[in-house]
């Protein structure tokens, strides 16, 4: 039954994708000549939130054009079943059995009471969205009039807590690299969008509350200060002297931008700093960072922090020998939980070396930024090294190169459990077991 459902998503959101290349390619909509293979990449990357662009957003479409990408982005962000989920519930005010099983294995609820918790997703993105855009818009009215600031800060706003990393501005924030408005409200929006809908609701009802606080939203809290600390640590550590990044920046503002990049690095593709200028021990680091990625049922794609954590936790387990079952806050990990967990880092390895060797083989283009792409769109981050001007380094791939990233960037929106799940196909029950065999490890 699962597999029903998990094929249903990947369907809807091949259709999603090609509805939207086939708008970016009317005239209305684009200023200069699109080819469909770039549509399509940028129709993908706007749906699967990543951010890699092979044409320029603000220079290549026209209003419509940035519109439909927005469009795209916000139902990728939240996820189409939220939105068909919504319109079900404004016409019949209820869903069919079937409907909340999709909705369900979609944002990978515990419970079918899809209804309440739609409807609480709807709330909570919209008042964190409209925040943003506000503080946003007053920054920028003071470079642009009002009505540009406004869509600027809006488009921003949206592309930044759907963890997307599209933006109108050609250098992507390089032009506010010391502006702490503006980085410290996308950074904010980009760790929200990337908590996950579950902790944000959880927030939201329990902000009194501390204890009530479940075991998923305390992994994400700890799990995320962690990873933004550490990556702001290295990348100081590495950058600190680099006359091309940090060198010539203030002390505040080394720290305020090695901020920015640990938030974007993990999760969205903002950029205040050009990345093709980074060393590349923080390139090789920033790709642990992005297959991390952010929180499960969110808008941040990476095999997730959760099922790092339970690893973490499993093996230290392991490896004391303890004659415990692994648990964490006092609470006992499952070994189904483990087990997905494996599964899901296994298969996310295999999938972005097999993508990079394939991609190397046949791009003709250097391995490290050719892994950084493969990983960056596979856990849907869309930061890039650039292809030497605004365009991500994916610019400079064949189309058989593109395909791959907008496969991968596929996988990394419908993740890569429900991605293998779809490629691998259903399992036959069987009502017996083999014996036991004993392995030496």
């Amino acid at each position: 039954m699962e597999h029903k459902y998990i094929k249903t998503l990947f369907y809807g959101y091949i259709v999603i994708i090609l509805s939207g290349a086939l708008l970016l390619m009317l005239p209305a909509s684009r200023v200069a000549e699109l080819t469909f293979i770039d549509a399509l990449f940028t129709s993908a990357s706007a749906t699967c939130v990543t951010g890699l662009i092979v044409t320029s957003t603000s220079e290549n479409f026209t209003l419509l054009g940035e519109s439909i990408i927005l469009l795209l982005i916000q139902i990728g962000g939240i996820g189409y079943m939220t939105f068909i989920s919504l319109f079900f519930l404004f016409l019949k005010n209820s869903l069919s059995m079937d409907e909340m099983r999709t909705m369900k294995q979609s944002l990978d609820l515990s419970t079918l009471n899809v209804g309440s918790f739609v409807k609480k997703t709807i709330l909570v993105v919209l008042t964190i969205e409209l925040l943003g855009a506000a503080l946003l818009t007053v920054q920028f009215s003071q470079k642009y009039d009002f009505s540009e600031a406004l869509w600027h800060g809006l488009f921003n706003a949206i592309s930044s807590f759907n963890n997307a990393g599209f933006s109108l501005f050609t250098d992507s924030l390089i032009s506010y690299q010391r502006d702490t408005i503006v980085l410290m409200t996308l950074s904010s929006l980009t760790i929200l969008g990337g908590l996950g809908f579950f902790v944000l609701i959880e927030i939201y009802e329990n902000r009194m509350l501390a204890k009530k606080f479940t075991l998923h939203a305390r992994i994400m809290f700890y799990g995320t200060l962690f990873l933004l600390l550490l990556g702001m640590v290295l990348f100081l550590s590495i950058e600190w002297n680099n006359p091309k990044t940090f060198g010539e920046l203030s002390f505040y503002d080394k720290l305020l931008n090695s901020f920015f990049l640990s938030v974007n690095f993990r999760t969205s593709g903002f950029n205040s700093i050009d990345l093709a200028a980074l060393k590349d021990s923080s390139l090789f680091f920033s790709t642990i960072f992005m297959m991390i990625g952010g929180g499960q049922g969110g808008t941040a794609g990476g095999i997730k922090v959760s099922t790092v954590a339970i690893l973490i936790v499993a093996v230290f387990f392991i490896l004391k020998n303890s004659n415990q079952e692994p648990n964490v806050f006092k609470r006992t990990i499952e070994q189904k939980t483990i087990n997905k967990a494996l599964a899901i880092i296994m298969f996310s390895s295999f999938l972005v070396l097999f993508s990079t060797l394939l991609l190397v083989e046949t791009q003709n283009l250097p391995f490290i930024k050719i892994l950084f792409e493969v990983v960056s769109a596979f856990a849907t981050v869309g930061v890039s090294t650039g292809d030497g001007g605004i365009l991500s380094f994916s610019q400079q791939f064949d189309t058989f190169g593109k395909s791959v990233i907008i496969l991968l960037m596929l996988a990394g929106r419908l993740g890569v459990f429900a991605f293998g799940i779809a490629l691998v196909g259903k399992a036959e029950i069987k009502h017996f077991k083999y014996p036991k065999g004993r392995i030496l490890i």
